[in-house]
């Protein structure tokens, strides 16, 4: 990966890390809510998260969230946030700060 992609994908991460459910104190990246991030080419960003429950009440507002911020990102062109629910979420993919934060650990 070259120099420029890789501080493309940081600062995406670092946007993704101001991301939050509402009901959970705990960033959707820590969380583990975020299974892929894709940059193409052209500075195209693919998305590929779930929720930590498929009947999640703030999906878009988080949904949209991430869209958002994502876009705001100078040298993104398009983001495309698609949504997975398989494999489904479970706790193993918080980090471990999370689990810390969560009292979880």
């Amino acid at each position: 990966m070259n120099e420029e992609l890789q501080a493309l994908q940081d600062k995406i991460v670092v946007m993704l890390r101001t991301v939050y459910d509402p009901e959970i104190p705990v960033n959707i990246y820590d969380l583990g809510m975020i299974y892929d991030v894709d940059v193409d080419d052209y500075n195209n960003v693919a998305i590929e998260m779930t929720f930590t429950s498929p009947s999640c009440p703030a999906a878009d507002f988080i949904l949209m969230d991430v869209q958002m911020k994502v876009e705001s990102i100078e040298e993104v062109n398009k983001v495309d946030v698609n949504l997975t629910f398989d494999p489904p979420w479970d706790r193993s993919m918080m980090s471990e700060e999370a689990l810390l934060e969560l009292g979880m650990m």
